[in-house]
């Protein structure tokens, strides 16, 4: 049994502590720029220094995590992501992801895991496969759990959301050798609930995506893939984007280790 073998399963162990995660996101800054940060949320500190504490993991680019290390360090495992674009690229290159850090960089952080992206059907694949195959080849080599976010979206698909191109993309993750897979909802417990049956024991995590009108409609959301066998949500906006992030992250918490109703989990949140 090889090292690197046991130090993946020490860190996905960390990241998974019951066997679920609630990841939260703070990413956005290169692929959306300042507009997703209203108000104090522009202050990468003050939110982060609001979940640390609850979340079970929190996912940066190189540079935030090193920014931000005094807010985080010893309070909670971190994933870093070494791939990410600009929105300011023209629209023909939107759907290429660039190098943003290395494994070297995610090693030298502290950090429990590495991510990257794949954009699956896109013109683009060939390239952000050989930046996968790197970051997975060094990974192993350090024993970090590599999470792939598999986002199928090109020319030919017309729905990214559709069930079974959110499955072609979690297959493809799997067979792409990716530890832990971040994907799109498919829209109800029974559709995704084939999405997890594909990954065939591969951890499956949903993706926040938008903020949601409600918190109330996005926990929903989150009971509904839990319920479908998924392992737990990567979240973003849902929490940094909400009046009260504390409180939106506990409530995802509960209803993702818990088993809380909706409405149960946002009574705790509002105490």
């Amino acid at each position: 049994m090889s090292y690197g073998y046991i130090g993946k399963k020490v860190r996905l162990q960390r990241i998974l502590r019951d066997g679920k995660a609630v990841i939260f996101a703070f990413d956005h800054g290169v692929e959306h720029g300042p507009a997703d940060f209203p108000g104090e949320t522009i202050d990468p500190r003050k939110i982060l220094s609001k979940v640390v504490d609850v979340v079970d993991a929190i996912m940066l680019l190189p540079g935030m995590a090193s920014l931000t290390h005094e807010v985080w360090a010893g309070k909670v495992p971190l994933i870093v992501k070494v791939t990410s674009k600009t929105s300011l690229r023209p629209e023909q290159e939107k759907l290429l992801q660039s190098p943003f850090g290395f494994v070297e960089d995610v090693v030298a952080l502290g950090a429990e895991a590495v991510a990257a992206t794949v954009y699956w059907g896109s013109n683009f694949e060939d390239q952000m496969l050989k930046m996968w195959f790197e970051v997975k080849r060094e990974a192993e080599r350090y024993g970090l759990p590599a999470l792939q976010l598999s986002y199928p979206r090109g020319p030919a698909i017309k729905n990214m959301y559709d069930v079974e191109v959110v499955r072609y993309g979690v297959r493809a993750a799997i067979e792409s050798g990716a530890d832990l897979i971040k994907t799109y909802y498919t829209g109800s417990t029974e559709s995704f609930r084939r999405v997890v049956e594909v990954a065939a024991g591969v951890p499956v995590l949903m993706s926040g995506g938008a903020k949601a009108k409600t918190l109330l409609d996005f926990l929903y959301v989150v009971k509904s893939v839990m319920d479908a066998g998924a392992q737990g949500v990567v979240v973003g906006r849902n929490i940094f984007q909400h009046e009260d992030p504390r409180g939106a992250a506990k409530a995802i918490m509960a209803v993702v280790h818990e088993g809380y109703s909706p409405e149960e989990a946002l009574k705790m949140a509002e105490q």
